[in-house]
């Protein structure tokens, strides 16, 4: 049986109501990754981590995996590659929050919105708390970076100069999912980020951050990338996202066990 939420009817999706499914919801976008990547690389994160928890999850517990949200918010500032796509923040938040707000009004009380574009953190996080207002419903949000750190930092080989925007980290996943995509020919370290700090994401990796403070505007990109893209490869891809889908299944597995507040006063 399909775990797509496209392949229903309204019969199997009033099975799965019943089942009280978990809902994903797989969050990228669309802009310039540098001459290496398709610009399409985080909606490309976004739906093959979507597909495979879903997979994972599926021998546990009842899940349905909605399609990609493919374009989203960019700064201005990337622009000036071909390739960047720029939704408006309030018109991504207005769009996600239809969209998780329907599901949410169908019946379903477990919503994950998998987030894999690190300019919607802020946003995503706004939309959860404005779902919990509207319907009383507590989302989750996953992010791959995060939830791969501690694997990513043990592997990784660019110790020095971020992995941010087309570096390591992205590079590697794209050579596991879909290494067809990628031209390593046009890889070039000359982009790595120069700027040393134990507070920005310019000396590690993105996850670890805890200021906030554009990288855009540390130094400029040459060819629209800030990170070492010539030493990912399809191993440490593997590794990053094996790590990503045990841990957020992990997870997801608890958010779905955890009886709600309003799940609680409905079976009373």
């Amino acid at each position: 049986m399909s775990y797509l939420f496209r392949d229903q009817s309204s019969v199997t999706l009033h099975e799965h109501l019943d089942s009280n499914s978990l809902i994903i919801l797989p969050v990228g976008t669309t802009e310039e990754h540098g001459p290496h990547l398709p610009v399409d690389t985080d909606a490309r994160i976004a739906e093959a981590y979507g597909q495979r928890l879903a997979e994972a999850l599926a021998p546990q517990i009842p899940v349905l995996l909605m399609d990609t949200i493919r374009y989203g918010y960019s700064m201005k500032i990337m622009q000036q590659w071909p390739g960047t796509v720029v939704v408006r923040t309030r018109v991504l938040m207005d769009y996600v929050f239809d969209v998780c707000r329907s599901v949410l009004d169908m019946g379903f009380t477990k919503l994950a919105i998998l987030d894999c574009h690190g300019h919607h953190r802020g946003l995503l996080s706004t939309v959860s708390r404005e779902l919990c207002d509207a319907c009383d419903k507590a989302v989750a949000i996953l992010s791959p970076a995060r939830l791969s750190q501690e694997a990513y930092d043990a592997a990784r080989k660019s110790k020095q100069g971020g992995s941010i925007h087309g570096g390591e980290w992205e590079t590697s996943l794209l050579l596991h999912i879909s290494p067809e995509a990628v031209d390593m020919t046009k890889a070039s370290d000359e982009d790595m980020m120069r700027y040393h700090s134990e507070f920005v994401a310019g000396d590690g990796f993105q996850g670890r951050q805890q200021v906030s403070w554009s990288t855009w505007y540390i130094q400029p990109s040459k060819s629209g990338i800030y990170g070492d893209p010539t030493v990912a490869s399809a191993e440490t891809g593997k590794l990053v996202m094996d790590a990503a889908v045990q841990n957020g299944a992990r997870f997801l597995k608890e958010y779905w066990d955890r009886k709600q507040k309003t799940e609680s006063a409905a079976q009373s």
